[in-house]
C-alpha cells in the first residue's frame, strides 16, 4: 500500500544525533530478551557482514530521518515491498528476510504450505476511534449502516487485511457471505476507490488518504464513507522460520526489531518532519493530507505481553477458516516469543 522511495539522509540537529548515540549504548540489556519463559533463547551475536533483506518501506524512511539508520548494527538491504502478497511471494523466492504486514498475512502463507513467524506487534491505542479503514460507498448506493450491507456487491481480497475485516464486518452484522455478493478484486493501490467510483462494486474497504480523495473527487455524485465499528489497527513484523533458523539473521531481525520501535516512537514525537520527510517527500502528498493521515493514526501501542495478541488472533483465524474452508491452525504457532518484549523494552530502557 506504501511505496518507499530512496533519498539520501537528512538530520534534524544534534538532540537527534545524540539521542541516537544514547540508544546504542543502552542496546545490550534488552535486546537478548526472551519473550516467555520456555521460549528458548534468541540468538545475540551477530556476526560482521551479516546482511538482512527487509521490505518495510516506512520504518526505513523513519530511520533515514531520525539518523537511527546509521547505527544498525548489520547491513541492510532495503526493499521496495509492503503487502501481504508481494511479501510472501518475496519470501518463497528466497528474496527477502523479514516483512512488514497486517495479521492475515502470515496466516495465509501458513496455509500456502510457507512456515512463518511473526516477531513484532504494533497497534493503535484508540483502534476504534482510530480506523485504518472506512467502508467505501458508490455513488447511489444506499448504505448507512452494516444492516444496509445486505444484497450489497462487496469488494473482497481473501487472502488481505481488507478482505478478513470485510467478513468481520459481516459477523458483527449478523450477515453470512450468502447475504452479500462478494467480489473478489485485489486491493492493490487506488483499485478499491476506483472500483467504487466506476460502479464495479457498491462497498469497499478504503484506507489511508485514498478515504479522503474519495470523498473529495466523487462527494458531489454522491459518494459516501462509514465507519465499520471494529479493530482493524494490527501490524507486524515477520519472517519465514528458515530465517530465523540462521543465528545470524536471528540475532539480526532482534536488533531490528528494536530499532523498529525506536522508530515508531520517532515518528510520533516528530510529525512535522514525518509528514515532510515522508508524506510529501516520499510519497507525493501534500502537508494538508500528511496531516490528516498523523491525525487519523492517533498514539501508537507495543505490548510486552501477546498474550491478548495471539487470542485476537486466533479469533481471525477461526472466522477466515470457517468461511474461507480452510484449516484451523493454532495462533500460537504463528508467533515466535522469543521476540515477545523485544520492543517494549526498547521504549522503556531509552
Amino acid at each position: 500500500m506504501m511505496l518507499a522511495v530512496k533519498f539520501s539522509r537528512r538530520r534534524f540537529g544534534a538532540l537527534v544525533a545524540t539521542w541516537a548515540a544514547t540508544l546504542v549504548a543502552s542496546s545490550s540489556p534488552f535486546s537478548a530478551e526472551a519473550g516467555s519463559p520456555d521460549a528458548g533463547k534468541l540468538p545475540t551475536k551477530i556476526p560482521e557482514g551479516t546482511v538482512l533483506r527487509i521490505g518495510d518501506p516506512e520504518t526505513q524512511r523513519a530511520l533515514e530521518l531520525s539518523g537511527l539508520i546509521d547505527q544498525l548494527p548489520f547491513k541492510v538491504e532495503w526493499a521496495n515491498i509492503s503487502g501481504g502478497p508481494q511479501t510472501i511471494e518475496a519470501f518463497r523466492a528466497n528474496a527477502l528476510d523479514v516483512g512488514s504486514v497486517a495479521d492475515i498475512p502470515p496466516i495465509h502463507a501458513t496455509w500456502t504450505g510457507l512456515k512463518v513467524k511473526i516477531i513484532a506487534a504494533k497497534f493503535r491505542k484508540e483502534p476504534v476511534a482510530h480506523p485504518i479503514y472506512q467502508l467505501g460507498i458508490a455513488p447511489g448506493v444506499e448504505v448507512k449502516t452494516l444492516a444496509d450491507l445486505r444484497g450489497k456487491r462487496i469488494a473482497f481480497s481473501p487472502s488481505q487485511a481488507q478482505g478478513a475485516l470485510v467478513l468481520r464486518v459481516l459477523q458483527a452484522a449478523g450477515l453470512n457471505k450468502e447475504d452479500v455478493n462478494l467480489i473478489e478484486l485485489p486491493s492493490k493501490g487506488d483499485a478499491y476507490p476506483v472500483a467504487l467510483a466506476s460502479k464495479q462494486v457498491d462497498v469497499a474497504p478504503i484506507w489511508g488518504v485514498l478515504i479522503k480523495r474519495y470523498l473529495r473527487q466523487y462527494g458531489a455524485d454522491g459518494a459516501t464513507t462509514i465507519p465499520h465499528g471494529l479493530r482493524d489497527d494490527a501490524d507486524h513484523l515477520y519472517a519465514p522460520q528458515a530465517v530465523l533458523d540462521d543465528p545470524a539473521k536471528a540475532a539480526a531481525l532482534g536488533e531490528y526489531v528494536r530499532y523498529w520501535a525506536l522508530a515508531t516512537r520517532w515518528v510520533e514525537q516528530h510529525p512535522k518532519e514525518w509528514i515532510e520527510g515522508y508524506y510529501v517527500a516520499t510519497q507525493g502528498l501534500n502537508s494538508e493530507d500528511g496531516q490528516y493521515l498523523v491525525e487519523a493514526d492517533g498514539r501508537f501501542d507495543i505490548p510486552s505481553d501477546w498474550n491478548d495478541v495471539i487470542v485476537r488472533q486466533q479469533a481471525t483465524i477461526d472466522l477466515l477458516a470457517k468461511e474461507l474452508n480452510k484449516p484451523r491452525i493454532q495462533a500460537e504457532d504463528l508467533f515466535d516469543r522469543r521476540f515477545e518484549t523485544i520492543a517494549a523494552n526498547a521504549l522503556n530502557a531509552s
